[in-house]
């Protein structure tokens, strides 16, 4: 199912009409547990909610460039060519966290090895609520619960996206909001998390040697060096951090450059001002995980920073706010510094 919506997603109206217009349009498929966004009839994203036999959570996936280039990567649910077969949990762009109330929600997927021991939770769409198209932007609010190995719900959330775009771009605005329900909830201080995109492979940084990565419970996935051919990613953080030094550091946004079938592109995730943890930590690694998580300071920090350990009491909420950009260009730092200027108004 998934492979076929991809299918339709790329190649369903090439064209609307004549010249570009801008016009975002949002398309819900029930029977296909979909919600497409189209740019001019072109793609942009889906987001999709297949149910936990197939993903342990809703993703936007795939995302598309305004040059119609996938700036996400393809395995596993539409494997490509010279693709990393790493992480299965790491799909489109997800929200999730690795220790809510002791269940890990990050590396749960139907793929699971005997080396993760849970418990996991799962995160199952509830509705969509109100969708909207319109002429340079669009928006969707869902539902979805975060449920316990038991299958009962401890969060209650609800996420607004803004798709917007224009001749060279393409934005998408997440702001989630997490109830707790009948108990208190505790974010414990986790690597992995909080918002992530898993990228193209020609996204990544050109990786010079295999590397083994270790997630919050010691598990180990070895990551090997492959063909860089095309490969031409690079992080500069905020702070000026270029790399694979971003992982780790705090900052307001990272912009990820490269070039993709020879359209060049910026990829900046901005952190909101209101947002826990302001300026987040950023989980990004070369490999083509860009994830932003500020709920772990004693770990991104070696123990340097006190845990967070952020108790969100039974009834109260907290919502985040987060903006990917996609530019058809290199950005510089002025250009980046006032889009998050902008984004933080």
């Amino acid at each position: 199912m998934i492979r076929l919506l991809t299918a339709l997603l790329l190649l369903a109206h090439l064209a609307i009409g004549q010249g570009t217009k801008n016009q975002v349009q949002l398309t819900h498929n029930e029977a296909a547990k979909s919600v497409t966004v189209t740019v001019d009839g072109k793609p942009f994203t889906a987001y999709i909610y297949p149910g936990p036999t197939v993903l342990k959570k809703p993703v936007l996936y795939p995302i598309l460039s305004a040059g119609g280039n996938a700036i996400t990567r393809g395995w596993p649910l539409d494997p490509r060519p010279g693709e990393r077969i790493d992480h299965p949990h790491h799909v489109g762009m997800w929200f999730n966290y690795g220790d809510v109330n002791g269940h890990d929600f990050w590396n749960n997927s139907t793929s699971i090895g005997p080396v993760h021991k849970g418990p996991f939770g799962t995160i199952v769409h509830t509705g969509v609520t109100s969708m909207k198209s319109g002429t340079g932007q669009g928006e969707l609010t869902v539902t979805a619960d975060w449920l316990d190995k038991d299958g009962k719900p401890m969060l209650q959330e609800t996420t607004q996206y803004v798709f917007r775009a224009g001749p060279k771009e393409r934005t998408i605005d997440r702001i989630t909001t997490l109830k707790a329900l009948d108990q208190d909830v505790v974010f414990k201080d986790n690597k992995e998390g909080l918002i992530a995109v898993r990228l193209a492979r020609q996204l990544e940084h050109p990786s010079t040697k295999p590397e083994v990565f270790t997630d919050a419970k010691g598990v180990a996935t070895a990551v090997p060096k492959l063909n860089n051919e095309g490969v031409t990613g690079k992080y500069v953080s905020s702070e000026g951090v270029v790399g694979d030094a971003v992982w780790g550091t705090r900052g307001r946004w990272v912009n990820l450059t490269g070039t993709i079938n020879n359209e060049p592109l910026s990829v900046v995730m901005l952190d909101h001002p209101s947002n826990l943890g302001y300026p987040t930590y950023w989980h990004a690694r070369g490999y083509g995980l860009f994830a932003a998580n500020p709920l772990a300071p004693s770990v991104f920090s070696n123990g340097k920073a006190p845990a967070l350990d952020e108790r969100l009491t039974a009834g109260r909420s907290l919502t985040f706010r987060h903006r990917l950009l996609i530019r058809s260009e290199t950005l510089a730092e002025p250009v980046v510094a006032k889009q998050a200027a902008d984004f933080g108004r």
